[in-house]
């Protein structure tokens, strides 16, 4: 049963399409992934999941609820946890848990019970009574992140949840997300990371220019670009175009070098194996080598095999959606 659908989502504003023709289906109980550069329209596509903004042309329902003929019966059944911390900064985080807790007619004592509890899950506890004023930038995003969970809503929109996190706050995010969703929660997760996608995601869409390029797991879209890439930074720019020649013979797919960094990258297969025959054969051709490794692609490896430019370009679309 799917609990997100959407059929050729259209926004433009003026000359600027945000949305293009977005196709979107979402499972009960399971996460998706909307991964896309600045500008690629993930916000639009949330704003108008969340009926925060109008679609020029499509359909989309949520929890069987059409977003724009039934909008008031979506936000009853849906959190939303933005990209900017959307809590009163004179409050207390106490205090804005508490009244969110409210709003949604939990009760008094519900509510503060509520809000106590979810200030110790984001380890948010000490400076519970503390103004939010007072908060660091991951600490508002973590309240903001609660105050989306305050009513335990069956469908959560999390709109880049983890930008401006440490590493640390950033696990715990994940944690109460994985832990949501085992107790049945369905998740829309926009991010511009491959690794929290991976990590989370059951199903992943990738857009750019409003339109989707790519759909599948992480792991078969590491698969279309090559799952693995070695890098090199030899010692010398001219032994760059051997190393490249070297290189060519056991790439899986194009390869990249540039003799002002030194660097010859390739996709390959084989894994380890692989890696060690490279290495036995740069050896053998006397090639000094400065550094050398397998990694995993990344999203801008994805988004410049897909699209010809990385994920952190042409932000200007994304402002239109700011805007909105």
């Amino acid at each position: 049963m799917s609990t997100i659908e959407a059929t050729g989502l259209v926004k433009h504003y003026g000359e600027v399409k945000a949305l293009d023709g977005l196709d979107l289906n979402v499972p009960e109980g399971t996460i998706l992934g909307l991964l896309g550069p600045n500008g690629a329209g993930k916000t639009t596509a949330v704003n108008i999941l969340t009926t925060l903004i109008m679609p020029t042309a499509g359909t989309a329902t949520v929890a069987g609820a059409d977003v724009v003929k039934s909008p008031g019966k979506v936000r009853k059944r849906i959190g939303l946890s933005g990209q900017f911390a959307a809590v009163d900064e004179t409050l207390t985080g106490f205090e804005n848990l508490d009244m969110i807790g409210r709003l949604y007619h939990l009760g008094r004592q519900t509510a503060r019970v509520r809000a106590r509890e979810l200030l110790d899950r984001f380890d948010l506890a000490d400076a519970g009574d503390r103004p939010v004023k007072t908060y660091s930038g991951g600490m508002r995003r973590r309240l903001d992140l609660a105050g989306a969970i305050v009513a335990e809503p069956p469908i959560l929109f999390l709109d880049e949840p983890t930008t401006g996190l440490d590493p640390r706050s950033r696990t715990e995010v994940w944690q109460v997300i994985r832990d949501l969703v085992a107790k049945g929660t369905t998740v829309l997760l926009t991010t511009q990371y491959l690794e929290e996608a991976d990590q989370l995601a059951d199903d992943i869409v990738v857009i750019d220019h409003g339109l989707e390029i790519a759909h599948g797991t992480a792991d078969e879209l590491k698969a279309m670009i090559g799952g693995e890439r070695i890098e090199m930074t030899v010692t010398s720019p001219a032994e760059v175009p051997r190393a490249r020649e070297i290189v060519a013979q056991y790439a899986a797919g194009e390869l990249q070098a540039d003799e002002r960094s030194r660097k010859v990258v390739a996709p390959i297969s084989g894994g380890a194996s692989m890696f060690r025959q490279i290495l036995s054969a740069i050896d053998d051709a006397g090639i000094g080598v400065f550094d050398i490794g397998l990694r995993r692609p990344t999203l801008d490896d994805v988004f410049l095999t897909l699209t010809g430019h990385s994920a952190e370009s042409e932000p200007a679309a994304e402002t239109e959606e700011v805007r909105a």
